[in-house]
């Protein structure tokens, strides 16, 4: 059995350098070994030394059998930086990722990032980043550039090359629009970016973009956040509003059951919860490495059987990513 993590991170100093400058970030709290980027006055990402070195990833890999990792750039994306920049620190991201992928085969594929508020460019970038780079699928965030939703009309092109090309896109949250209240307990962090996987996932389904693009395997992170949970709230509201079925003509919950969804809740009674609603077929194994750097446990202690472990520590995702 290949296990296959696909919800794992590229660290690159460029990258992160280059954020810290954009988005006036402080560097100089460090707690337990980990320096803290912090903006708004809440935690946007953290950094370790080893989280550079592939010889350490490689062999955290090994210890704790994960035969391959799916990478993409962390949160927030390429999404602070204005548009003119956004397309030169995308291709910076992509052309990285692609040289630590090719250097290692066997081991990593890569996700490219898009500079979103260019749709045009982005729609450049996929062909550059698939056909040129070797990258396989495409890293998308929750909002665009501190709110632009995923449903807006500009972004139809974008949908129907990914549709028309069955590229796998795997979802990460950023910080919604306002965190104005979530000032305390790293609140933006802890329920923040669950709040915006659920209001993008919400918007899109309703929005038809599942409706009118359904040849592409879309992946939620964190289990889908709140999304599983509300899926007979949604419904009820398709049943009541007719706003709510202006671009769909089937429950909401139809489409949120082929949607795919990473293991990253981690608790057994979110996960048994999702595979219930879902299927075990909708379930993609993933750690949050190197920030949360989860091992398998987290599956194989579910109370199902063997085969659909397997499935869900690799089998499903080998069938997204071309790899069975």
């Amino acid at each position: 059995m290949t296990t296959i993590d696909i919800h794992a991170h590229f660290v690159d100093r460029h990258y992160l350098d280059e954020l810290t400058r954009v988005m006036r970030l402080d560097t100089k709290r460090t707690v337990a070994g980990k320096t803290l980027l912090r903006g708004r006055g809440a935690t946007m990402a953290w950094t370790r030394p080893d989280m550079f070195a592939v010889e350490h990833r490689l062999g955290d890999m090994a210890h704790k059998n994960i035969d391959v990792r799916v990478l993409s750039v962390s949160a927030p994306n390429v999404y602070p930086w204005p548009v003119t920049e956004q397309v030169e620190i995308a291709r910076h991201v992509n052309d990285a990722l692609s040289r630590y992928c090719r250097a290692y085969p066997e081991k990593f594929i890569g996700l490219a990032s898009l500079p979103l508020a260019d749709v045009d460019a982005s729609l450049r970038e996929i062909d550059r980043a698939i056909d040129e780079l070797g990258l396989q699928g495409v890293a998308i965030g929750s909002n665009i550039g501190g709110g632009l939703a995923l449903n807006d009309a500009r972004f139809e092109p974008l949908w129907a090359k990914i549709n028309a090309l069955r590229l796998p896109v795997v979802e990460h949250p950023v910080f919604p629009r306002d965190t104005s209240d979530m000032g305390e307990f790293e609140l933006p962090l802890r329920v923040g970016l669950m709040f915006d996987t659920t209001l993008m996932a919400a918007r899109m389904i309703y929005a038809g973009i599942f409706e009118r693009y359904p040849e592409f395997p879309f992946v939620l992170a964190h289990t889908g956040a709140a999304l599983i949970m509300l899926m007979e709230r949604l419904d009820t509201g398709y049943r009541l509003f007719p706003d709510c079925r202006k671009f769909i003509d089937r429950l909401p919950s139809e489409y949120g059951k082929r949607l795919y969804y990473d293991s990253c809740a981690f608790g057994q009674q979110a996960l048994m919860f999702a595979i219930g609603a879902v299927g075990v077929g909708q379930i993609l194994f993933g750690t949050d490495d190197p920030f949360i750097g989860a091992d398998t446990a987290h599956v194989m202690r579910l109370p199902i059987s063997d085969a659909d472990k397997a499935a869900i520590l690799g089998g499903n995702a080998a069938r997204l990513f071309g790899l069975a």
